[in-house]
């Protein structure tokens, strides 16, 4: 298959989007598919085994200062740029809409000249993916999970006018709820988060696939569990996004015997200001260690030397950190929300709790701490449990049955 990928910004750093890409198309490119790979900035890792066409991106949401274009500052008056950087002045978001109209230029160049079998948006959902259906081509969407979720825990936790005046004006919920009504098929990583884009986006269950996310099994893998650091916790999320709900290991935290000690994968002050002012605030310093943005060798080696991994999130689309630390054997407690059930599992893998219970979260890891054969089997089942569904090559295989179900019936 000729397969057309298209991502508003691929590095992986950015977002799980740029991880996506990445390990679905290595992944489809091994299978035997030919890949055609359209990206905006900031730019993915090398990708050999796929033609990629850089789409332009200025890259200028929250950029106040040093905004012109490095090299050729007049670029800023094309007008694209220009509208990016008037509209991100005044809190839009722009970059998925401008993206899709820059990849549909493209695109009308190259359709005469590619015998494409498929195209494939990854989350941008912009106004420009309407206009590839005169391409008469299979137009599918991958999404992670509705904006409408982060637009209402954005809401929840602003303080006033301002700032709800920029959650409102950010979120671009109008122009994806058009779109993804005209998408053939719609890809997402869980039951949960289909169920959330029926109800978000008002389109039937049967024009959604789910097929859930990957990681790489081979990287994320077991070490030696004697290297285990005692009542050692983990935590790997954004703390500014209180869909993560640190709030609540930081409670329970105060629950805990004082030797148990919890390191948050995310900055600290002063680039992260709410976590580390709950720290304070709770008496925890001495006990909670920011490392910042890690290299995925070093979050390898704090899964593999952790007793256990908290997710207390209040929403998960998937929950990837849960994934990448039974991958590794490291039990997992987490909160029965969102997609978190589905990827731990009732088999043993880790402990589901209830959101935003600090108390049954501080029982939900005393209980594992407190049992080292339990721990033990809990990593043995989260391992089996990815290896049979969380694999990149499983992704790759059923995201090719949704292309060969819509070629199939000729959409």
């Amino acid at each position: 298959m000729k397969i057309c990928l298209l991502c508003y910004r691929g590095n992986p750093y950015c977002g799980g989007q740029g991880v996506y890409l990445y390990f679905l198309s290595r992944e489809l490119a091994r299978m035997g598919h030919s890949l055609t790979i359209l990206v905006g900035s900031p730019q993915p890792w090398p990708m050999p085994w796929a033609k990629i066409i850089n789409v332009e991106n200025l890259n200028l949401w929250g950029v106040r200062k040093n905004f012109l274009p490095p090299g050729d500052p007049w670029r800023i008056i094309r007008p694209l740029n220009f509208f990016e950087f008037a509209a991100t002045r005044i809190g839009f978001f722009p970059e998925m809409l401008i993206f899709s109209i820059r990849a549909l230029g493209l695109l009308k160049k190259m359709i005469p000249n590619e015998n494409f079998d498929i195209l494939h948006d990854v989350q941008s959902l912009g106004y420009g993916l309407l206009m590839t259906k005169f391409f008469r081509l299979p137009l599918v969407t991958t999404v992670h999970h509705p904006l409408t979720i982060d637009y209402q825990a954005s809401l929840e936790r602003d303080r006033n006018f301002q700032e709800r005046y920029y959650t409102v004006v950010f979120y671009p919920l109008s122009m994806q709820r058009r779109v993804i009504r005209h998408c053939d098929r719609v890809i997402t990583s869980s039951g949960e988060t289909a169920r959330e884009i029926q109800r978000a986006f008002g389109i039937p269950l049967s024009k959604i696939r789910m097929v859930y996310n990957g990681l790489d099994a081979d990287f994320f893998r077991p070490l030696n569990n004697e290297l285990r650091k005692p009542n050692s916790l983990l935590f790997v999320g954004n703390t500014d996004d209180t869909k993560k709900g640190v709030l609540y290991i930081l409670q329970a935290m105060t629950l805990l015997p004082p030797e148990v000690s919890l390191t948050i994968v995310d900055e600290g002050a002063p680039l992260k200001t709410y976590a580390p002012q709950l720290v304070r605030e709770l008496g925890l310093t001495s006990r909670v260690t920011f490392t910042g943005k890690l290299s995925a060798e070093d979050l390898r080696k704090l899964y593999t030397s952790s007793k256990l991994v908290v997710l207390p999130s209040l929403y998960e689309g998937f929950g990837l950190p849960a994934a990448e630390a039974m991958a590794c054997g490291t039990p997992v407690v987490a909160t029965r929300a969102g997609a978190l059930p589905e990827v731990v599992g009732e088999d043993g893998a880790g402990i589901l709790i209830p959101p935003r219970d600090p108390q049954a979260l501080a029982a939900g890891i005393i209980k594992v701490l407190g049992d080292e054969a339990g721990r033990k089997q809990m990593g043995m089942m989260g391992r089996k449990r990815v290896e049979e569904l969380f694999t990149w090559e499983k992704v790759a295989e059923r995201t090719v049955e949704v292309y060969k179900e819509l070629l199939k019936n000729g959409v």
